[in-house]
């Protein structure tokens, strides 16, 4: 009994120590023929302090995580470096106008009610990475404020 006691502690340990993270409400800008950008916004709460450091789809040839900001009266978007920090018991939401998810060099269309499977890659303190699978079913292109640079392309974004 005392030795299955230990066990269950040590796979607690275990477990606890990987950055357990909670994707909620997550979706993905449909786009237009010949588009090659999208994003996708969802809200993510880590049990423990961790990072948000890549990701992937089979629907892009590249994932990467964004910031848009106001810099000197101009949206600026940009890739944030090191990865998006997700603080212990927060829900950090990524969002048109904010951080969100790019999904770069698009294979084709992104329908509207397409659901899209998206790998996101978080890092724990220790350094041990954690990969969660989500789907995201694509919303219209009006869904969110025209700001949105992943609506028709990058035109008047600097990065």
């Amino acid at each position: 009994m005392k030795r299955f006691a230990i066990t269950l502690a040590t796979l607690a340990l275990a477990a606890a120590a990987h950055a357990q993270v909670t994707v909620k409400d997550a979706w993905v800008r449909a786009t237009v023929p010949q588009q090659k950008a999208t994003g996708a916004f969802m809200q993510l709460t880590a049990a423990q302090d961790t990072k948000l450091v890549a990701g992937s789809s089979p629907v892009a040839g590249v994932v990467e995580i964004h910031e848009m900001a106001m810099d000197n009266n101009v949206m600026k978007m940009r890739q944030v470096p090191g990865g998006l920090a997700l603080p212990a018991g927060k829900a950090v939401d990524l969002k048109p106008g904010g951080y969100h998810v790019m999904l770069l060099d698009l294979k084709g269309q992104v329908k509207d009610g397409e659901v899209v499977p998206v790998s996101l890659v978080f890092e724990g303190k220790d350094g041990k990475k954690q990969t969660v699978e989500i789907k995201a079913t694509a919303r219209p292109l009006n869904s969110a404020a025209q700001t949105d640079p992943s609506q028709g392309g990058h035109a008047g974004m600097k990065h």
